[in-house]
């Protein structure tokens, strides 16, 4: 099934891509590789839910906010693809989570993002990933990600 009709099946829409809040770009390709920066769950420029994970933001929450960061962070990709059928692979994902200090459950945060690329892609989705957990992201985020992708 194309990927645009998998989103659809999905009820998803890839965003526009969300301005770089500092001095870098959203994404840049190395050949082949796509990097995206750390992508925030923005929607229209804005978060959704602040705080930490464990403390303000559930666990349930913090999957969904995953899940838009990975979004976001496929059309930051589109910027250098004219569509999302030209990724071969997604590569790995990296997944920051605010947490209070005893939350200890980041790699299901990640799943919200892992789970979806999955979806989208099927076995080209399959990826490497880390999750940590960090003291804070910036706007007060509770989860930020970056995606590398192996385009055409």
């Amino acid at each position: 099934m194309p990927i645009q009709e998998t989103l659809k099946e999905l009820g998803l829409e890839i965003p526009p891509v969300p301005a770089a809040l500092a001095a870098y770009i959203p994404s840049k390709r190395v050949g082949n590789l796509v990097f995206t920066s750390g992508q925030l769950p923005l929607v229209a420029g804005k978060l959704r839910k602040t705080g930490k994970v464990g403390k303000e933001v559930t666990l349930a929450e913090a999957q969904e906010e995953a899940k838009q960061c990975l979004l976001n962070a496929l059309a930051a990709i589109l910027l250098h693809i004219q569509s999302l059928e030209q990724i071969k692979s997604i590569v790995k994902l990296g997944v920051f989570v605010s947490s209070s200090p005893d939350f200890t459950e980041h790699h299901l945060v990640a799943n919200g993002a892992s789970e979806l690329v999955a979806s989208i892609f099927g076995e080209k989705g399959k990826h490497a990933r880390f999750a940590l957990g960090v003291s804070s992201l910036p706007l007060d985020a509770s989860v930020e990600l970056e995606v590398v992708a192996e385009v055409e």
